[in-house]
């Protein structure tokens, strides 16, 4: 069984979705923003580091990042495996995670990558809603709230965020696409990459992904 996981995919294409199906599977899922948190919260000097950044508004530096993942994946819940989210995003990131994870004998199995067409990102991105009290998600098309505009949970009204209009999504798009096309092309290299159609349904998807893993 394939053990530790790289996930990668364009906003939009279903991560968030996948990502908690594999979490039943005993996968620890580690996303950065989950990690910076963590090791804030924990005090340790890295995440100390972390915070002094954050705190003025600036990006932490690659070396920080680097490390705070090294210390995360060293942890004892990763033994079994690992999903990580949002990391790496460069491919100096990349190098050194394949670096790292082999110092510290986990080094990843695969990289999951969902492919998704650029309609159907607008579609799902566009039509999302989420709740002003409660942050609870929903969708004009697929997981409509039963009165509209207003939230099942609680009854807070649903609103749509700035970042899940058409134009900004254009522009997530080709940031995404930028930063990405290196990784891909850094993870083919290796064999370590495979694509996995999100159109299917998150469903039909998870079940797909997860008898590749067993294999």
């Amino acid at each position: 069984m394939k053990r530790n996981i790289i996930l990668m995919g364009p906003p939009g294409a279903g991560k968030g979705t996948l990502a908690k199906q594999l979490i039943a599977l005993g996968y620890v899922h580690i996303s950065t923003g989950d990690m910076f948190r963590e090791a804030i919260k924990a005090g340790s000097e890295l995440g100390k580091l972390a915070d002094s950044y954050i705190k003025h508004g600036d990006l932490v530096p690659d070396e920080v990042t680097i490390g705070l993942v090294k210390e995360r994946l060293s942890q004892d819940d990763c033994a079994k495996g690992f999903l990580l989210d949002g990391f790496p995003r460069t491919t100096p990131q990349a190098e050194a995670l394949e670096k790292l994870t082999k110092e510290i004998n986990r080094p990843i199995d695969v990289v999951i990558n969902l492919d998704c067409d650029k309609n159907e990102l607008v579609r799902r991105i566009g039509g999302r809603r989420v709740c002003k009290n409660c942050g609870a998600p929903y969708h004009i098309d697929t997981f409509k709230p039963k009165v509209d505009g207003v939230c099942d949970l609680c009854g807070g009204p649903l609103y749509q965020r700035n970042d899940d209009n058409e134009e900004a999504l254009k522009v997530r798009l080709s940031h995404y696409t930028n930063q990405t096309k290196p990784l891909i092309d850094f993870y083919q290299e290796r064999g370590l990459l495979a694509n996995f159609d999100s159109l299917k349904g998150s469903e039909a998807l998870f079940d797909e992904i997860a008898k590749f893993l067993k294999s």
